[in-house]
This record gives C-alpha cells, structure tokens and sequence, in this order.
C-alpha cells in the first residue's frame, strides 16, 4: 500500500478559505492512503459517551505523560470504533509522530512512521461533521479519496477550520496537552517522539513507568575535523 502526501490538496482549500497568517495557509493538511469501508455502528447522545470511560482515549507520550481524548461516537461512530479496535490490540503501541508542523498539528499512526503506512483493517468510509478542527481536535489523516482514512490520525495545535466536513474529526484532548505541545516538530522530526502506549481507558491499563516515557537521544553531531576545515571552497 502506498501512501502519498498531496500539498496541493490544501493549497486548493487555502483559496476558497482565506484564513490569516500565511504560515499556516502553507501548511499542507494531514495525509494518508487506503482502500476499502468499514460499516458504522449508530449515533449515540452526549450523555452515553461524555467521560463514559468506554469512549476515553489514553495516549501515553514519550514526551512525559499521558494525554486522554474525549471520543465522539455521536459524530463518527465508525472512526471511534476503529480506533478502539486498534488501540485494544496494542497496534499503537510504540508507533511514532512522523510528521509534525508547528503551529498545526502532529501525525501519527503509521507503523512504518514513514507516512505510508496503515493496518491491516479495509478502509474508513468518511464521516466529514460539523466538529471544527480547534486547537486539541482529534481528527483522521486519509488521501485524495475522501473514504481513504485507515489508521493514521492528527492532534490539531492550533485551530485551522479550512479542514472541517474535510476531514473526520472524531475526538477532542482534554487532559496532557501539554504533553502534545512536547512532540518533536519535522517532516520527519530527526528524533521521532512516540505514543508508548495507547489504551481505551475502560481496560484500566496502568500507565508505564516514567522511565519509558522518555524521548530518544538526538543523533550525534558529525565531526568536523581539521581537514575538512582546510579543505578548498568549492
């Protein structure tokens, strides 16, 4: 499966929806690729799924803590079940932040951390709503094809509404944001951060040792010896 990312997409959004500071227009919106749909299970009301453990999301960061997600199953039933799905069979468990823009958001999901990659499961049938991409929404990476969306998700850092009914937004942080803010920024970072462990906060997983919420070490300096500091400009 081959997974692309396709600048121009938002670049199209960005002149229909013209939105300050240009930074953030040039931004490209989350991506990634798949196939197939998955059947969405109905709508509930807020009152079955607000703090309802069973739709709480607990993402444990290797930036240093724990950041919980409010899901909406109301709003995107089949995207908060794949989610479940996936988190309840450890498939998130150690995947990394592959692509993270400042002042926009940060990608994960992909196993490859390569921006190709997703699992094994038939792909999303889109459910675009009307949750805006705020600062802290949860919403799904796919590609051009609007029911492309698999396994690849984004945490939004600052509010880009040129992306809602475009993407399915499907949750909200409301605990550890601080802990997103934390993530290595690059397309990709030179040091990954990684989501340690992922859980639905029904099954109670205890959260790991704060010892394995630590970042890799950055990769060492090359030596620049005196050779190359004598050598001919060319």
């Amino acid at each position: 499966m081959k997974f692309t990312f396709r600048p121009t997409i938002l670049v199209a959004m960005t002149l229909a929806f013209a939105a300050p500071g240009a930074a953030q227009e040039a931004a490209p919106a989350p991506t990634a690729e798949a196939t197939a749909e998955t059947p969405a299970a109905p709508a509930m009301s807020p009152d079955q799924y607000i703090n309802n453990p069973e739709y709480l999301l607990n993402l444990d960061l290797s930036t240093g803590g724990r950041v919980v997600i409010q899901l909406y199953p109301n709003v995107a039933p089949g995207h908060v079940e794949r989610l479940k799905q996936l988190a309840r069979a450890g498939f998130y468990d150690g995947v990394k932040f592959h692509r993270v823009i400042d002042g926009f958001m940060a990608q994960t999901g992909d196993p490859t951390a390569t921006g190709q990659g997703g699992s094994q499961l038939p792909d999303l049938k889109a459910e675009f709503n009307p949750t805006p991409h705020l600062r802290g929404t949860v919403s799904m990476a796919r590609a051009e094809s609007e029911d492309s969306a698999n396994s690849q998700f984004f945490i939004m850092f600052q509010p880009r509404f040129s992306l809602d009914r475009r993407y399915t937004a499907f949750g909200r942080v409301v605990s550890g944001m601080q802990y997103v803010d934390a993530i290595q920024k690059g397309e990709p970072p030179a040091v990954m951060s990684r989501m340690v462990q992922v859980s639905v906060a029904a099954d109670n997983r205890p959260m790991p040792s704060a010892s394995m919420l630590v970042e890799a070490a950055p990769p060492p300096a090359a030596e620049i010896t005196a050779d190359q500091l004598n050598a001919p400009i060319r």
